[in-house]
């Protein structure tokens, strides 16, 4: 399917010199003798892009080989005359689901939560230091370290605080809009309001003395995980090989 263009007519031309050579022939040898005149000069006379390689920004595009009338044009109309781009929101103003273009991962995945090894799961953290020795000078700066940590953040990924290369921005107060600018304190107190209340158990998981039974019973170990089949090996890659 070939889709013919042609110029669209001008409301002035900023160059009325151009083409004033093929004007005066046109002119003196009339419209026939022309076109005869121009088919033998030229290669490919009827050429839609009149003889250019790029259409000029005038040249009116047909896009239906149906209906003529429907043209494009370069940047016609102009984006300044185009109404306002409808960008559409979630509705949850306020919250980082307010855009539906934002992808961020971080200020939802709650499964990385407490895995940040700037600033790992506190309270396993204080656990572990309630164990040892409370008068030891390192379990002491550790633990104040750790409270630190909990109400200033880690020391590491702080958050550019919203000033770019391009100048200071708040567009938004939380900063996690941009990686450049989220913080582990904003995060995490995103990931607090999205952390699950209810967090699934395995499938064995109310079955845990029915399954230790089975394996005491005849003498097996106790396998780890339970008794969840994704786990298990299947026969067949148990039987030997010869």
């Amino acid at each position: 399917m070939t889709m013919m263009s042609k110029q669209a007519k001008p409301s002035g031309s900023m160059m009325p010199w151009e083409g004033w050579f093929s004007r005066y022939l046109k002119e003196k040898l009339g419209p026939e003798r022309y076109e005869n005149l121009r088919s033998k000069v030229l290669w490919k006379s009827d050429d839609e892009w009149g003889q250019e390689q790029h259409p000029r920004p005038d040249t009116e595009h047909r896009i239906s080989d149906v209906d003529p009338t429907l043209t494009h044009r370069f940047r016609h109309p102009s984006p300044g005359s185009t109404p306002q781009v409808n960008i559409p929101s979630t509705g949850d103003k306020g919250m980082f689901r307010e855009d539906p273009y934002n992808i961020n991962y971080y200020p939802h995945d709650a499964r990385r939560r407490g895995t940040d090894r700037a600033l790992p799961n506190p309270q396993l953290e204080k656990e572990r230091l309630e164990l040892m020795d409370p008068n030891d000078p390192d379990v002491k700066e550790a633990k104040e370290k750790l409270e630190k940590a909990i109400e200033e953040g880690p020391g590491s990924s702080p958050g550019n605080k919203g000033m770019f290369a391009t100048g200071k921005s708040d567009f938004d107060p939380t900063g996690l809009r941009a990686t450049m600018s989220a913080s582990h304190t904003e995060t995490n107190k995103v990931l607090d309001s999205q952390f699950p209340s209810q967090i699934p158990l395995p499938n064995w998981y109310y079955r845990q003395e029915e399954i230790l039974e089975w394996y005491k019973s005849r003498g097996l170990p106790i396998p780890l995980g339970g008794d969840d089949p994704t786990g298990r090996v299947p026969v067949k890659a148990r039987i030997a090989r010869w």
